[in-house]
């Protein structure tokens, strides 16, 4: 039901909302129903909304805000300019590749704050230059972001998690997400698979755009996907036991939370805790692991803990030297 709008700067604002949100386009009638006005008001509406430098392209018979160049007006308070800030500042020191969108993002936000916080906001994402941008990355990213925004389906090139082949397949956005290390994961439907998968964006080769478009399923559950503290977690089959034990010392911090959904704690006869849990790919293990020392073991899987045994030796033979060198 259409609600005729007489404030015309508040009509504008409903058209500009309609038009970034709507994947495919309006078409002038379609505006006109919803903002109860002729089609005549509309395309005064529409130039108006150019002028104010609102990318307005048409397509077919269509208008479309064209998103690459849109920039969207947000209100924020202090606290809040600041909290992203903070989010933004924790995604760029542990990304796994720069992404030189959250550089240019914080210098908006330091548009935002009083001088001494801009001052600090400014340096930090000066600092973020120095890293260098891996372009092909960046494309695949802007690339996964487009067609999750315009709900198209992609096909993609990426490399196998464990033997390294390039595999093409096509695939359906539901979410982007961050882990804890630092990654980034495209989770959708796999249609080779027939499945929902994780994707790592870093594994992705190359990513086109396809004109086929989608529909997240109404009753798709994303909670399974976000019950580890890693960020992803996944449902597909093709999964491995990492099992660890940990001292004594430390059973007590580990009993206390849940480190991933698919855990099993046991508690050892000399007071030490196992953690089981099935994972996609224990890569991203490695630097909590690596986070707790000598304070873990690696049961299994036998190639992680030969990753880490083989660090282990490598630290040993670094120290020893030194030690040795050190020594009159």
């Amino acid at each position: 039901m259409s609600i005729r709008l007489s404030n015309r700067s508040e009509r504008l604002a409903k058209i500009e909302r309609m038009l970034f949100r709507s994947s495919h386009g309006l078409r002038a009638v379609e505006i006109a129903e919803a903002c109860g006005v002729d089609r005549r008001t509309v395309y005064r509406d529409l130039a108006a909304l150019e002028k104010n430098d609102v990318p307005i392209t048409q397509e077919n018979g269509r208008f479309l805000i064209n998103r690459e160049y849109y920039l969207a007006n947000v209100r924020l308070n202090l606290n809040e300019a600041v909290a992203l800030f903070l989010a933004a500042r924790i995604l760029s020191r542990h990304a796994d590749k720069q992404n030189p969108h959250v550089i240019s993002a914080m210098n908006k936000l330091a548009l935002a704050v009083p001088q001494a916080v801009a001052t600090h906001i400014s340096d930090i994402a000066e600092s973020g230059r120095v890293t260098p941008v891996d372009r092909s990355y960046v494309d695949v990213l802007e690339t996964v972001v487009r067609a999750w925004v315009e709900t198209r389906n992609l096909k993609v090139w990426g490399s196998s998690t464990r033997t390294g082949d390039i595999e093409v397949r096509d695939f359906s956005t539901y979410f982007i997400e961050p882990t804890l290390s630092g990654g980034l994961y495209a989770i959708g439907f796999d249609h080779q698979a027939e499945t929902v998968r994780t994707l790592k964006l870093e594994w992705i080769r190359r990513a086109r755009l396809l004109d086929t478009t989608y529909q997240i399923p109404t009753g798709f559950d994303r909670a399974p996907f976000l019950a580890s503290m890693w960020g992803i977690s996944s449902s597909e089959t093709q999964q491995m036991r990492v099992v660890l034990a940990f001292s004594a010392d430390v059973t007590p911090l580990i009993k206390e939370r849940t480190w991933h959904a698919s855990q099993r704690i046991e508690i050892l006869d000399d007071k030490r805790c196992t953690l089981s849990m099935q994972v996609t790919d224990w890569r991203e293990l490695l630097p909590w692991i690596r986070s707790w020392g000598a304070q873990v073991e690696v049961l299994d899987p036998p190639t992680l803990r030969h990753q880490l045994s083989t660090e282990a030796h490598q630290l040993r033979q670094l120290y020893t030297a030194t030690s040795a060198a050190a020594t009159p």
